[in-house]
Protein backbone atom coordinates (compact mmCIF):
# COMPACT_ATOMS: atom_id res chain seq x y z
CA UNK A 1 0.00 0.00 0.00
CA UNK A 2 2.72 2.53 1.01
CA UNK A 3 4.57 1.79 -2.47
CA UNK A 4 1.56 2.40 -4.39
CA UNK A 5 0.97 5.88 -2.46
CA UNK A 6 4.34 6.94 -3.05
CA UNK A 7 4.64 5.95 -6.74
CA UNK A 8 1.47 7.63 -7.68
CA UNK A 9 2.20 10.42 -5.57
CA UNK A 10 5.77 10.88 -6.99
CA UNK A 11 4.71 10.48 -10.65
CA UNK A 12 1.82 12.76 -10.21
CA UNK A 13 3.74 15.13 -8.88
CA UNK A 14 6.44 14.83 -11.92
CA UNK A 15 4.03 14.80 -15.01
CA UNK A 16 1.79 17.25 -12.96
CA UNK A 17 4.60 19.97 -12.44
CA UNK A 18 5.48 19.31 -16.06
CA UNK A 19 2.25 20.01 -17.71
CA UNK A 20 2.32 22.58 -15.34
CA UNK A 21 4.65 24.47 -17.12
CA UNK A 22 3.61 24.38 -20.45
CA UNK A 23 0.41 25.74 -19.28
CA UNK A 24 2.02 28.66 -17.48
CA UNK A 25 4.03 29.85 -20.53
CA UNK A 26 0.88 29.06 -22.68
CA UNK A 27 -1.12 31.66 -20.74
CA UNK A 28 2.13 34.21 -20.79
CA UNK A 29 2.09 34.26 -24.21
CA UNK A 30 -1.86 34.73 -24.48
CA UNK A 31 -2.21 31.09 -26.17
CA UNK A 32 -6.24 29.69 -25.46
CA UNK A 33 -5.63 26.15 -22.47
CA UNK A 34 -8.98 24.96 -23.13
CA UNK A 35 -8.15 22.21 -20.77
CA UNK A 36 -5.83 21.39 -17.65
CA UNK A 37 -6.09 18.21 -16.50
CA UNK A 38 -4.98 16.35 -13.41
CA UNK A 39 -4.72 13.17 -13.91
CA UNK A 40 -5.60 11.29 -17.26
CA UNK A 41 -9.50 10.90 -18.63
CA UNK A 42 -12.06 9.75 -17.92
CA UNK A 43 -12.85 13.02 -16.49
CA UNK A 44 -14.52 13.07 -12.91
CA UNK A 45 -15.63 16.83 -12.79
CA UNK A 46 -14.73 19.97 -14.00
CA UNK A 47 -14.44 24.03 -13.27
CA UNK A 48 -14.27 26.26 -16.02
CA UNK A 49 -12.86 29.26 -15.57
CA UNK A 50 -12.05 32.03 -18.47
CA UNK A 51 -11.57 30.06 -20.92
CA UNK A 52 -10.21 27.06 -19.59
CA UNK A 53 -11.48 23.40 -17.88
CA UNK A 54 -10.13 22.70 -15.15
CA UNK A 55 -10.53 19.22 -14.50
CA UNK A 56 -10.00 16.45 -12.43
CA UNK A 57 -9.59 12.79 -13.97
CA UNK A 58 -9.83 9.04 -13.22
CA UNK A 59 -6.40 8.13 -13.54
CA UNK A 60 -4.43 10.19 -10.88
CA UNK A 61 -0.78 9.76 -13.02
CA UNK A 62 0.23 13.21 -13.52
CA UNK A 63 -2.26 15.42 -15.30
CA UNK A 64 -2.04 17.18 -19.06
CA UNK A 65 -3.42 20.20 -20.71
CA UNK A 66 -4.74 20.42 -24.07
CA UNK A 67 -3.80 23.66 -26.57
CA UNK A 68 -5.62 25.47 -29.00
CA UNK A 69 -3.69 24.99 -31.92
CA UNK A 70 -0.56 22.40 -30.59
CA UNK A 71 -1.99 20.00 -33.83
CA UNK A 72 -1.31 23.28 -35.90
CA UNK A 73 -5.30 23.98 -36.66
CA UNK A 74 -6.06 28.13 -36.57
CA UNK A 75 -3.26 29.59 -37.61
CA UNK A 76 -5.24 32.69 -38.10
CA UNK A 77 -6.38 32.89 -35.12
CA UNK A 78 -4.18 35.01 -32.05
CA UNK A 79 -4.82 33.04 -29.54
CA UNK A 80 -3.75 29.77 -31.43
CA UNK A 81 -0.04 27.82 -30.65
CA UNK A 82 0.53 28.33 -34.56
CA UNK A 83 -0.43 31.20 -34.83
CA UNK A 84 2.71 32.90 -32.59
CA UNK A 85 6.14 33.27 -33.59
CA UNK A 86 8.60 30.50 -33.41
CA UNK A 87 10.51 31.41 -30.70
CA UNK A 88 7.41 31.82 -28.45
CA UNK A 89 6.14 28.48 -29.17
CA UNK A 90 9.78 26.90 -28.71
CA UNK A 91 9.72 28.62 -24.98
CA UNK A 92 6.10 26.84 -24.71
CA UNK A 93 7.84 24.12 -25.56
CA UNK A 94 10.28 24.02 -23.72
CA UNK A 95 8.97 24.92 -20.34
CA UNK A 96 7.95 21.66 -19.15
CA UNK A 97 11.47 20.74 -18.77
CA UNK A 98 12.73 23.77 -17.50
CA UNK A 99 9.77 23.21 -14.19
CA UNK A 100 10.93 19.35 -13.75
CA UNK A 101 14.08 21.54 -13.57
CA UNK A 102 13.33 23.83 -10.93
CA UNK A 103 10.64 21.35 -9.16
CA UNK A 104 14.18 19.43 -8.39
CA UNK A 105 16.43 22.14 -7.47
CA UNK A 106 13.39 23.09 -4.93
CA UNK A 107 12.87 19.85 -3.99
CA UNK A 108 16.94 19.35 -3.74
CA UNK A 109 16.84 22.47 -1.57
CA UNK A 110 14.36 21.22 1.06
CA UNK A 111 16.81 18.16 1.37
CA UNK A 112 19.66 19.96 2.38
CA UNK A 113 18.04 22.32 4.31
CA UNK A 114 16.03 19.73 6.87
CA UNK A 115 18.55 17.51 6.44
CA UNK A 116 19.90 15.09 3.82
CA UNK A 117 21.65 11.30 5.04
CA UNK A 118 25.43 12.14 3.35
CA UNK A 119 28.17 9.15 3.52
CA UNK A 120 31.56 10.14 5.24
CA UNK A 121 34.73 8.64 6.16
CA UNK A 122 35.10 6.59 9.29
CA UNK A 123 38.01 9.08 10.35
CA UNK A 124 35.14 12.01 10.30
CA UNK A 125 34.39 13.23 14.07
CA UNK A 126 30.63 14.18 13.66
CA UNK A 127 27.58 13.26 15.96
CA UNK A 128 24.76 10.83 15.47
CA UNK A 129 26.50 8.88 12.50
CA UNK A 130 25.28 5.44 11.51
CA UNK A 131 26.03 2.58 9.22
CA UNK A 132 23.86 1.45 6.84
CA UNK A 133 24.10 -1.26 4.28
CA UNK A 134 23.71 0.25 0.82
CA UNK A 135 24.20 -2.93 -1.42
CA UNK A 136 23.36 -6.72 -0.58
CA UNK A 137 25.19 -9.68 -3.32
CA UNK A 138 22.73 -12.25 -4.63
CA UNK A 139 23.13 -15.48 -3.35
CA UNK A 140 25.27 -14.11 -0.44
CA UNK A 141 24.26 -14.79 3.46
CA UNK A 142 23.00 -11.63 3.66
CA UNK A 143 21.13 -11.72 1.27
CA UNK A 144 19.37 -15.33 2.06
CA UNK A 145 18.89 -14.02 5.89
CA UNK A 146 17.26 -11.18 4.35
CA UNK A 147 18.79 -8.12 4.90
CA UNK A 148 18.34 -5.13 2.06
CA UNK A 149 20.12 -2.71 1.08
CA UNK A 150 18.88 0.44 3.34
CA UNK A 151 19.24 -1.29 6.40
CA UNK A 152 20.48 0.12 9.40
CA UNK A 153 23.07 -1.75 11.44
CA UNK A 154 22.20 -1.44 15.27
CA UNK A 155 24.14 -3.95 17.11
CA UNK A 156 26.15 -7.66 16.86
CA UNK A 157 26.27 -10.11 18.54
CA UNK A 158 28.00 -13.59 18.68
CA UNK A 159 28.75 -16.28 21.19
CA UNK A 160 28.13 -13.43 24.31
CA UNK A 161 29.89 -10.84 22.41
CA UNK A 162 27.98 -8.18 21.72
CA UNK A 163 28.90 -4.95 19.96
CA UNK A 164 26.21 -2.07 20.24
CA UNK A 165 25.78 1.32 18.71
CA UNK A 166 27.64 0.81 15.89
CA UNK A 167 29.05 3.95 14.52
CA UNK A 168 32.02 3.20 11.88
CA UNK A 169 31.56 1.01 9.37
CA UNK A 170 35.35 -0.44 10.47
CA UNK A 171 33.65 -1.68 13.90
CA UNK A 172 30.79 -3.94 11.50
CA UNK A 173 33.55 -5.17 9.31
CA UNK A 174 36.12 -6.11 12.11
CA UNK A 175 33.27 -7.91 13.79
CA UNK A 176 32.14 -9.97 11.29
CA UNK A 177 35.92 -10.83 10.47
CA UNK A 178 36.71 -12.10 13.39
CA UNK A 179 33.33 -14.19 13.67
CA UNK A 180 33.72 -16.13 10.39
CA UNK A 181 31.68 -19.40 10.04
CA UNK A 182 29.95 -18.51 13.15
CA UNK A 183 26.84 -17.27 13.69
CA UNK A 184 26.08 -13.56 14.41
CA UNK A 185 22.84 -11.85 15.14
CA UNK A 186 22.77 -8.83 13.50
CA UNK A 187 20.08 -6.50 15.15
CA UNK A 188 19.10 -4.11 12.20
CA UNK A 189 16.54 -0.97 11.84
CA UNK A 190 14.17 -0.59 8.66
CA UNK A 191 11.77 2.26 8.63
CA UNK A 192 10.03 2.06 11.74
CA UNK A 193 10.59 -1.64 12.74
CA UNK A 194 13.38 -3.14 14.66
CA UNK A 195 14.36 -6.89 14.73
CA UNK A 196 17.54 -9.46 14.43
CA UNK A 197 18.29 -11.67 11.58
CA UNK A 198 20.83 -14.44 12.00
CA UNK A 199 23.56 -14.74 9.44
CA UNK A 200 27.04 -16.65 9.19
CA UNK A 201 29.92 -15.00 7.55
CA UNK A 202 31.63 -16.87 4.83
CA UNK A 203 35.53 -17.52 5.84
CA UNK A 204 35.86 -17.89 1.92
CA UNK A 205 33.90 -14.91 0.02
CA UNK A 206 34.37 -14.83 -3.69
CA UNK A 207 36.61 -12.19 -5.19
CA UNK A 208 34.87 -8.96 -4.78
CA UNK A 209 32.56 -10.08 -2.14
CA UNK A 210 33.30 -9.64 1.54
CA UNK A 211 32.14 -12.27 4.31
CA UNK A 212 28.16 -11.28 4.48
CA UNK A 213 28.40 -10.01 0.65
CA UNK A 214 27.38 -6.27 1.50
CA UNK A 215 28.11 -2.70 0.91
CA UNK A 216 28.04 -0.24 3.80
CA UNK A 217 28.24 3.35 3.60
CA UNK A 218 28.67 6.18 7.14
CA UNK A 219 25.99 8.03 6.76
CA UNK A 220 24.89 11.10 8.91
CA UNK A 221 22.30 14.21 8.37
CA UNK A 222 23.89 17.23 6.75
CA UNK A 223 21.95 20.54 7.42
CA UNK A 224 22.51 24.12 5.75
CA UNK A 225 21.05 27.15 5.91
CA UNK A 226 18.03 28.24 3.55
CA UNK A 227 20.05 29.99 1.66
CA UNK A 228 23.56 27.25 1.38
CA UNK A 229 20.84 24.82 0.78
CA UNK A 230 19.26 26.55 -1.97
CA UNK A 231 22.94 27.29 -3.43
CA UNK A 232 23.68 23.39 -2.41
CA UNK A 233 20.41 21.84 -4.19
CA UNK A 234 21.19 23.53 -7.49
CA UNK A 235 24.99 22.41 -7.69
CA UNK A 236 23.65 18.70 -6.82
CA UNK A 237 21.05 19.38 -9.49
CA UNK A 238 23.41 20.59 -12.37
CA UNK A 239 25.88 17.81 -11.24
CA UNK A 240 23.45 14.74 -12.14
CA UNK A 241 21.74 16.60 -15.39
CA UNK A 242 25.70 16.38 -16.80
CA UNK A 243 25.68 12.34 -15.07
CA UNK A 244 22.29 11.58 -16.81
CA UNK A 245 23.10 13.22 -19.87
CA UNK A 246 26.44 11.24 -20.03
CA UNK A 247 24.49 7.73 -18.89
CA UNK A 248 21.60 8.37 -21.74
CA UNK A 249 24.39 9.48 -24.43
CA UNK A 250 25.87 5.91 -23.32
CA UNK A 251 22.99 4.09 -23.52
CA UNK A 252 21.95 5.42 -26.75
CA UNK A 253 25.07 4.28 -28.15
CA UNK A 254 24.93 1.08 -27.14
CA UNK A 255 21.07 0.93 -28.11
CA UNK A 256 22.03 1.92 -31.67
CA UNK A 257 25.24 0.27 -32.32
CA UNK A 258 25.17 -2.68 -30.14
CA UNK A 259 21.19 -3.22 -30.28
CA UNK A 260 21.05 -3.99 -26.66
CA UNK A 261 19.64 -2.13 -23.55
CA UNK A 262 22.68 -2.38 -20.82
CA UNK A 263 22.95 -0.92 -17.13
CA UNK A 264 20.25 -0.38 -14.98
CA UNK A 265 17.22 0.93 -17.24
CA UNK A 266 14.04 0.28 -15.93
CA UNK A 267 10.46 1.01 -16.21
CA UNK A 268 7.15 1.64 -14.27
CA UNK A 269 7.29 -1.63 -12.29
CA UNK A 270 10.66 -0.68 -11.59
CA UNK A 271 10.33 2.84 -10.34
CA UNK A 272 7.34 1.39 -8.23
CA UNK A 273 9.56 -0.65 -6.83
CA UNK A 274 12.08 2.39 -6.09
CA UNK A 275 9.66 4.51 -4.44
CA UNK A 276 8.17 1.89 -2.49
CA UNK A 277 11.94 1.34 -0.80
CA UNK A 278 12.45 4.90 -0.54
CA UNK A 279 9.34 5.40 1.42
CA UNK A 280 9.98 3.08 3.84
CA UNK A 281 13.69 4.27 4.32
CA UNK A 282 12.08 8.07 5.30
CA UNK A 283 10.28 10.76 3.41
CA UNK A 284 13.32 12.76 2.95
CA UNK A 285 14.69 9.27 0.73
CA UNK A 286 11.38 9.86 -1.14
CA UNK A 287 12.60 13.53 -1.97
CA UNK A 288 15.51 13.26 -3.52
CA UNK A 289 14.38 9.89 -5.09
CA UNK A 290 11.57 12.21 -6.84
CA UNK A 291 14.47 14.88 -7.88
CA UNK A 292 16.78 12.09 -9.68
CA UNK A 293 13.05 10.98 -11.61
CA UNK A 294 12.35 14.52 -12.06
CA UNK A 295 15.61 15.06 -13.74
CA UNK A 296 15.78 11.83 -15.89
CA UNK A 297 11.92 13.28 -16.91
CA UNK A 298 13.10 16.45 -18.04
CA UNK A 299 16.56 15.34 -19.95
CA UNK A 300 14.64 12.35 -22.14
CA UNK A 301 11.67 14.95 -22.83
CA UNK A 302 14.07 17.28 -24.24
CA UNK A 303 15.67 14.70 -26.76
CA UNK A 304 14.99 15.55 -30.14
CA UNK A 305 13.15 12.46 -30.63
CA UNK A 306 9.73 12.75 -32.65
CA UNK A 307 6.37 12.70 -30.26
CA UNK A 308 8.59 14.29 -27.04
CA UNK A 309 9.08 18.34 -26.24
CA UNK A 310 12.49 18.26 -28.06
CA UNK A 311 11.09 16.29 -30.75
CA UNK A 312 8.60 19.37 -31.60
CA UNK A 313 11.36 21.30 -31.28
CA UNK A 314 13.34 20.00 -33.40
CA UNK A 315 10.72 20.51 -36.12
CA UNK A 316 10.24 24.38 -35.33
CA UNK A 317 14.44 24.27 -35.55
CA UNK A 318 13.94 23.12 -39.36
CA UNK A 319 11.23 25.47 -39.66
CA UNK A 320 13.11 28.61 -38.98
CA UNK A 321 15.98 27.21 -41.04
CA UNK A 322 13.38 26.78 -44.59
CA UNK A 323 11.44 29.34 -43.62
CA UNK A 324 8.10 27.70 -43.53
CA UNK A 325 7.07 24.73 -41.39
CA UNK A 326 6.69 21.23 -42.58
CA UNK A 327 3.26 19.89 -43.72
CA UNK A 328 1.26 19.37 -40.34
CA UNK A 329 0.21 16.03 -42.13
CA UNK A 330 3.99 14.85 -42.22
CA UNK A 331 4.72 16.01 -38.75
CA UNK A 332 1.79 14.35 -37.26
CA UNK A 333 2.90 10.84 -39.09
CA UNK A 334 6.22 11.82 -37.53
CA UNK A 335 5.44 11.94 -33.86
CA UNK A 336 2.99 8.35 -34.29
CA UNK A 337 5.76 6.75 -35.28
CA UNK A 338 7.77 7.61 -32.38
CA UNK A 339 5.31 7.67 -30.31
CA UNK A 340 4.99 4.01 -31.49
CA UNK A 341 8.96 3.15 -31.05
CA UNK A 342 8.22 4.93 -27.42
CA UNK A 343 6.20 2.91 -26.08
CA UNK A 344 7.80 -0.54 -27.52
CA UNK A 345 10.84 0.54 -25.95
CA UNK A 346 8.71 1.26 -22.86
CA UNK A 347 7.33 -2.41 -23.03
CA UNK A 348 10.80 -4.08 -24.02
CA UNK A 349 12.04 -2.47 -20.41
CA UNK A 350 8.92 -3.34 -18.24
CA UNK A 351 9.42 -7.13 -19.44
CA UNK A 352 12.91 -6.98 -18.18
CA UNK A 353 11.83 -5.41 -14.88
CA UNK A 354 8.98 -8.45 -15.01
CA UNK A 355 11.98 -10.75 -15.45
CA UNK A 356 13.91 -9.25 -12.89
CA UNK A 357 11.80 -10.12 -10.19
CA UNK A 358 10.68 -13.71 -11.38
Amino acid sequence: MLAAVAFISVLGLLVFGHELGHFLAAKKFGVKVEEFGFGFPPRLFGIKKGDTIYSLNLIPLGGFVKILGEDGEEKGNPRSFAYKKIWQRAIILSAGVLMNIILAIGLASLSYFFGTPTPIDDNENVENAWVQIIHVDKNSPASLAGIKAGDIIMALESEGAIFQDIKKASDFQSFVASHKDQKILIYIKRGQQNFAVEVTPRPEPPSGQGPLGVVLSRIFIKKYSWQRAIYEGAATVFDLLLAIFLGLGYFLWQLIFQTKVVGEVTGPIGIFNLTGQAAQLGFVYLINLTVFLSLNLAVVNIMPFPALDGGRLLFLLIEKIKGRPIKQAVEKIIHSIGFILLLLLMAFITLRDILKIF
